[in-house]
């Protein structure tokens, strides 16, 4: 990877913050955009911006192609089957309320669903209005002292009740990556469905569907240098056309009366209404900058920087750090200073023109599992450079020197 070059792409990297360089570590949240990506965008909006599926005019047609093809990259890029089993979203978070709306609809009093305490809200609350609606009961798996899921207590929790498990692939918070392929093989023989939220792995670690097994996958467009207001649904095609769409009006249908409605085919059946489709061929655009870098040079360059990032942060007297010793990990490292608030530690950091995130970040239950109330978190990505970790390490020790610790 020719990081340099790499860098020069973003133009957001070359701006100061308080005068200073900006050090953007908050990967975690979103990624900033290449050049190529907001080139695209701007070049939808310039010269054929239409609406799709809806027009014999030219520039229909160009937005049409555009947006088909966005969801074959995204078909090749995770290995689907192709675009059938693509649906474009608002986001992750509805992505995963589709899956328990979809899903929901299987369930009936008394069924069990099973999800961990690791878990992002945005793969918490739908299943809980799930099991509100159903009267179904939600389980939760513990994770280990080290942060990892416990994987024993996964097995002894999972039964013939157990209608529905959804995970994440990485947690937000610890960056433990969990088994996934591993924990498929038990759920399918179980016979129950699998949903995962991958918004936390797929641009970080090399994502195929077929190996992974899940039935349902969730991740977003702007976790992965794309545009926000995008996001992907994964579903096996078979499931998907048995499955009731989870919004319903124009474009998702391919006829209707003032008695009934019947539904379009796969994967407009799920993308009702008027689509993101300048998001779409951001995100096309996206896909081929990680592909022209290579996901495991992405990896290689996180790992890399995690490693020595913990190294210089391990040597910061005072300093709680939250990450699994063992084990693989996304490029996230979770901390807190001792007797000095996240946000006060973020704000001093950002004061030296280093983006972090603070607080709680949308995962209180595991917060409470780890007898915390927030931390700090420092998350990697393919343009970071080990200066900034320098820089870092720097900020975070003037903050003890101004907050007396």
């Amino acid at each position: 990877m020719n990081l340099k070059k790499i860098r020069e792409d973003f133009p957001i990297l070359k701006q100061k913050v308080n005068g200073k360089p900006l050090a953007y570590l908050d990967n975690a949240a979103t990624t900033q955009k290449p050049i190529q990506v907001i080139d695209a965008i701007s070049d939808y909006y310039k010269n054929y911006n239409s609406n799709v599926h809806r027009g014999v005019n030219s520039l229909s047609q160009k937005a049409s192609a555009a947006f088909e093809e966005s969801h074959e990259k995204t078909a090749k890029f995770i290995n689907a089957k192709g675009m059938k089993e693509i649906v474009f979203t608002k986001n992750a978070t509805e992505s995963l309320n589709l899956c328990a709306y979809t899903l929901g609809e299987k369930l009936s009093k008394g069924d069990e669903i099973l999800i961990s305490v690791m878990e992002h809200h945005a793969n918490l609350v739908p299943w809980q209005e799930l099991a509100k609606r159903k009267k179904a009961n939600l389980k939760f798996v513990n994770i280990t002292h080290d942060g990892r899921l416990d994987l024993d207590d996964f097995v002894e929790k999972i039964n013939k009740k157990t209608k529905i498990v959804s995970l994440t692939k990485a947690s937000n918070i610890l960056g433990t990556i969990n088994p996934i392929k591993e924990i498929s093989k038990i759920v399918k023989e179980n016979e129950s469905y699998f949903v995962v939220d991958a918004a936390q792995s797929v641009a970080h670690v090399k994502t195929d569907v077929k190996k992974m097994n899940a039935d349902m996958i969730a991740f977003s467009a702007h976790k992965m240098l794309g545009p926000m207001g995008l996001g992907i649904l994964y579903g096996k095609e078979q499931l998907l056309d048995e499955l009731n769409p989870f919004l319903t009006g124009g474009g998702m249908i391919s006829e209707v009366t003032l008695e009934k409605s019947s539904w379009n085919n796969l994967p407009w059946k799920f993308e009702t209404g008027t689509q993101n489709v300048a998001g779409a061929v951001g995100f096309s655009a996206a896909l081929d900058y990680l592909n022209k870098i290579g996901i495991e040079n992405i990896q290689a360059h996180e790992q890399e920087l995690l490693k020595f990032g913990l190294k210089k942060l391990k040597e910061i007297e005072g300093i709680d750090i939250y990450s699994p010793e063992k084990g693989p990990k996304t490029g996230i490292i979770s901390f807190n200073l001792k007797g000095v608030h996240p946000h006060d530690v973020a704000q001093i950091l950002d004061e030296h023109a280093i983006a972090v995130r603070s607080g709680n970040h949308c995962a209180q239950p595991l917060m409470q599992e780890m007898g915390i109330k927030g931390l700090a978190r420092v998350s990697f990505y393919l343009y970071n450079t080990k200066e900034e970790i320098e820089k870092l390490v720097t900020a975070i020790k003037q903050a003890k020197k101004v907050f007396g610790v």
